[in-house]
């Protein structure tokens, strides 16, 4: 039975993504080993739980219990406040913008990895944060941190939760929404 890679995620309007494009772009000058493999901003999302390797019954069974659970969720507005790096497992390490501590969305994060579980697909929590993914390096690296990570001052809404499938292309992954769920204004 075949599977497909997939996410949960925010989608990042054009409007926020061309700035946070700028922030990341200032970046590049502490990528001293070339080694970062920049996102391009029209694949820019948030990024609320990795699902995994999922059949196309389980993507079924996700959109309708997606549905059923965010019935009444209402739509709120997320700083992306801060940029960081932090390794995603241990073969990869990724330059991201960073949400500080919020409530809304951290409780929309919980309600997807239960939605994951409901559906029976395992999920592992480890280490995990939501985040707007800048730039993946691989664990071993020559990134300077920066003593002062630029600050973007962005805000977008979360209006609308999309599952995502995720492929390898030629200039990075290829994202495909698979389906999208409005929250309420």
């Amino acid at each position: 039975m075949k599977k497909i890679r997939t996410f949960f995620a925010l989608p990042i309007p054009e409007r926020i993504a061309r700035p946070l494009s700028d922030c990341a772009d200032t970046l590049c000058e502490f990528d001293r080993g070339l080694d970062a493999h920049w996102v391009d901003s029209s694949n820019y999302h948030l990024t609320l739980c990795f699902i995994g390797n999922v059949t196309l019954d389980q993507v079924t069974e996700l959109e309708q219990l997606t549905r059923e659970a965010l019935v009444d969720q209402p739509s709120f507005m997320v700083p992306l406040d801060q940029l960081g790096y932090y390794k995603a497992n241990p073969r990869l390490g990724v330059l991201a913008a960073l949400v500080s501590d919020h409530e809304q969305l951290y409780a929309l994060h919980d309600r997807m990895v239960n939605i994951a579980k409901k559906a029976g697909i395992r999920y592992d929590e480890r280490d995990f944060m939501p985040h707007v993914t800048l730039a993946r390096l691989p664990a071993k690296n020559r990134f300077e941190v920066p003593e002062i990570w630029p600050q973007p001052g962005l805000t977008t809404p979360a209006d609308s939760v999309v599952l995502y499938q995720s492929r390898p292309g030629e200039r990075g992954s290829i994202y495909t929404p698979l389906f999208e769920v409005h929250l309420s204004a």
